[in-house]
């Protein structure tokens, strides 16, 4: 049984600490039903309903107490509504009293979840499980929550802990889990299957070598799906090498590759009927006498030569090779998740994930998706007219274009040009950090678009 299945729990009536949730606007009639000594403590702890604000009251009679959180709208819940609550009480069980958590079970799951792995002393605390009437969708839940905190741990550790060897491990570990077929290209098949793989990766160091890890399963009959992650361990920025700065979080220049194992985990525990075909490029992209140069050109699996103008723009190269190997199964979808490009930051800030997609239905299916779980990504432009700005006076295209404009679509036209001619496809430019902590969502690792994401493929094949 894992931590989170323990922290929810069907509700069978067991001993419950009750949880009544209540808003700004409605708190003061509610109060009126308090005694004066209730109506004392919460105005002790200054609970007034505001979202995210948690209190305590003693019962009316005898020993024991209650909680109550204050939300946007106790009729219709989010992920979030009852994060602050499983962060903040003491543990126990509980019951919400007005009906049941539906959607914010998903924030008291992820709420509790610590990343401590380098931690002394970590945090002794015991569960704050939580009751639910809703019982047929523990598992779903779950499975959710976990697939979340998998981002997150993986992101969060540093990349001399996960680096491509460590990814390939996790993808061994869920081939194994799941009875996947999982193979791994590396060495000197690696530089002739994989080119632009191998050339961002080759300057490290042997123990992070670079490798192309792709692992199937499920029926062949099913629709081919292929999910594809950038695993760029560690990114110095290459000889054009990144500030002290920039470099601090470049740990989590793997996050898309954290996403593409979490989405692959989702969909083989929930048994989505789909022919699921994972690629993950690993690469650390480090700086040496035999780094990949500004002025090179590399050859592609694709057979698209590209003009190297900013080695700090390596992570479209792997994916390029990658998203070229995924389009020869010919397969009914490709979605993609990279940490790609600080313009998508600017353009969306760090909570949204930047959509791109070749089809308008596509991206509105992963639009409502996620909308619909607390998810919601924002779609930018793969506009033609800037094609151009990636042309080459000796390539067949550069891989960096040279002025400061929609730096995230012309990133998403690169990666176009290696996916296959009529196949959907769509490519999430996710942060997978989050800078300050939120109710059920702890600053670090995040995972961005992975809701949205598996709600969509659930929606649509299964």
């Amino acid at each position: 049984m894992s931590e989170n299945t323990q922290l929810i729990q069907p509700d069978r009536g067991q001993d419950a600490i009750p949880i009544h949730l209540v808003n700004a606007d409605g708190f003061g009639d509610w109060a009126k039903s308090l005694s004066e000594p209730q109506r004392a403590a919460l105005k002790a702890q200054r609970f007034e309903g505001k979202g995210y604000e948690v209190g305590i009251v003693p019962a009316k009679e005898g020993s024991g107490w209650f909680a109550v959180g204050g939300v946007a709208n106790p009729d219709e819940l989010s992920s979030w509504c009852m994060a602050a609550l499983a962060e903040k009480l003491p543990e126990g069980t509980y019951r919400r009293t007005e009906g049941s958590p539906g959607p914010a079970a998903y924030g008291w799951l992820t709420a509790q979840h610590k990343f401590e792995r380098y931690k002394a002393e970590p945090d002794e605390r015991g569960a704050r499980v939580l009751l639910t009437k809703d019982a047929a969708r523990i598992d779903e839940l779950v499975s959710e929550a976990e697939a979340a905190n998998l981002v997150a741990d993986l992101v969060n550790t540093p990349a001399e802990d996960m680096g491509p060897e460590q990814l390939e491990e996790v993808a061994r570990d869920l081939a194994h889990t799941h009875g996947a077929s999982i193979s791994v290209v590396k060495g000197d098949a690696l530089e002739r299957d994989y080119p632009m793989v191998h050339a961002v990766g080759r300057a490290a160091a042997r123990s992070h070598a670079p490798r192309l890890i792709e692992l199937e399963w499920g029926d062949e009959s099913h629709p081919r799906i292929a999910v594809v992650g950038k695993g760029v361990a560690f990114d110095s920025g290459g000889l054009d090498v990144k500030s002290a700065a920039g470099m601090k979080l470049m740990k989590k220049d793997m996050g898309g590759s954290a996403h593409a194992l979490a989405l692959a985990r989702l969909i083989m525990e929930n048994r989505l009927p789909v022919r699921l075909h994972l690629l993950v490029p690993a690469v650390e992209n480090a700086i040496s006498s035999n780094s990949f140069r500004p002025g090179d050109v590399l050859k592609s699996r694709k057979g698209i030569t590209v003009e190297i103008t900013n080695t700090d723009a390596e992570g479209r190269l792997i994916l390029g090779d990658a998203l070229a190997r995924a389009s020869e199964k010919k397969p009914a979808f490709i979605l993609d998740f990279a940490t790609l490009t600080g313009a998508a930051r600017v353009a969306v800030g760090p909570d949204l994930p930047a959509l791109f997609a070749r089809r308008d239905e596509t991206a509105q299916e992963l639009i409502e998706a996620g909308r619909a779980h607390d998810d919601e990504p924002w779609r930018l432009p793969l506009t033609d007219s800037y094609r151009e700005w990636l042309n080459s006076d000796i390539a067949d295209m550069t891989n960096a274009h040279g002025n400061a404009f929609a730096g995230a679509s012309v990133a998403g036209l690169f990666l176009d040009k290696f996916v296959g001619d009529g196949i959907d496809w769509a490519h999430f430019d996710t942060f997978a950090w989050r800078p300050a902590a939120k109710p059920g969502r702890p600053k670090g690792g995040a995972a961005l678009g992975l809701r949205a994401a598996y709600r969509m493929l659930k929606q649509r094949y299964g």
